[in-house]
C-alpha cells in the first residue's frame, strides 16, 4: 500500500500535474495540502475518472486539504475537535486497506512566519490542539498515519543551513519540541528508518534558484504509529515533479507499507 502527501500550492492551477503524477505512480492514498480553493470548486469528476474518491476539506483562496483514496473514506473529521480554527487544516478518514482498518490524518500545519509574532503564536497554540486531540485518535485507531506539509525541520539534517537558520521559523525550539511531542504519542518518523541521502528535501523556495541549488528544508513529514513500523517497506521524497512547468514548491512524498 503507498500512501503519499504533496502540499500542492493550488489544486486549481495544478490539477493536470497531479493527474500526471497519478498516471505514473498510481498509489493507493494521495493526501493534498494547499487545495486554495473552496468545495464546489474541488474537481471530483476528473479525480473520480482517474479512480479515486475524494474527502475534502477546502477554504477559498488559502489553506485546504484533501485525501485521495482507492477505496471510500469513512467517519471524516474536518479540523481539531476542541479547538476553534477558522482555517481548513485538518482533514481525517477510515480507509480499508490489505493491513486492516487505516487512519489518515493528513494535516496542512500553521506555518507562524516568524518567533514573536502573533501568528506563530497560533502556531504553537495549534500545535498543542493538535497533540491533545491526537491522543484520542490514537486511542481510537490501533493503525494511524500523520502525514502533511508540517512547516517544521525535525532536526538541522532537514535543512540546508542549519547554524544559519537556527531558531529562525521552522528551525525554532518550540517548533522542534513539539514534532517531539507527537512522536512521543508513540509515532515514528517513516523517513528516518531508512538510510536516505545527505541533503534531502522536500521543500525549495521560488527565489535565488533555491531547487538548482538545492537549498531547500524538509518539512513534509509521514509519522506512523509505532505499531506499524514492522510494516513500513520505504519512505521516500520525488524531486522529479519540482521540475515540472510552474511547478508546486513542495515535492511528493511516498509511504510504502507491507502487509506481514
Amino acid at each position: 500500500m503507498k500512501i503519499t502527501t504533496w502540499n500542492i500550492n493550488s489544486l486549481a492551477v495544478r490539477l493536470p500535474q497531479v493527474l500526471d503524477w497519478l498516471a505514473a505512480n498510481p498509489v493507493d492514498v494521495l493526501c493534498l495540502q494547499e487545495l486554495k480553493l473552496s468545495d464546489d470548486k474541488f474537481p471530483l469528476q476528473a479525480l473520480q475518472a482517474a479512480g479515486y474518491h475524494s474527502a475534502v476539506f477546502g477554504q477559498k483562496n488559502y489553506n485546504g486539504v484533501a485525501i485521495l483514496s482507492r477505496t471510500p473514506a469513512r467517519d471524516v473529521i474536518k479540523n481539531i475537535a476542541g479547538f476553534a480554527d477558522e482555517q481548513s487544516r485538518v482533514i481525517a478518514a477510515t480507509l480499508d486497506s490489505p493491513l486492516g482498518e487505516l487512519r489518515v490524518v493528513n494535516g496542512y500545519f500553521v506555518n507562524g512566519q516568524a518567533p514573536g509574532t502573533d501568528k506563530f503564536a497560533y502556531k504553537m497554540r495549534w500545535l498543542t490542539g493538535l497533540r491533545d486531540w491526537l491522543v484520542g485518535e490514537l486511542a481510537a485507531h490501533p493503525n494511524l498515519v500523520l502525514l502533511g506539509d508540517f512547516n517544521i525541520t525535525a532536526d538541522d539534517r532537514d535543512t540546508y543551513d542549519p547554524d544559519g537558520l537556527r531558531e529562525t521559523i521552522h528551525h525554532t525550539s518550540e517548533e522542534r519540541a513539539h514534532f517531539q511531542a507527537l512522536i512521543d504519542l508513540g509515532l515514528v518518523d517513516a523517513f528516518r528508518l531508512f538510510a536516505q541521502a545527505e541533503k534531502s528535501y522536500s521543500w525549495w523556495d521560488y527565489r535565488e534558484m533555491a531547487f538548482r541549488r538545492n537549498l531547500g528544508l524538509r518539512i513534509d513529514h509521514i509519522l506512523v504509529r509505532s505499531g506499524l513500523q514492522p510494516s513500513v517497506e520505504h519512505c521516500a521524497i520525488d524531486r522529479l515533479p519540482r521540475k515540472n512547468e510552474r511547478p508546486s514548491d513542495h515535492a511528493p512524498v511516498t509511504l510504502t507499507l507491507k502487509s506481514l
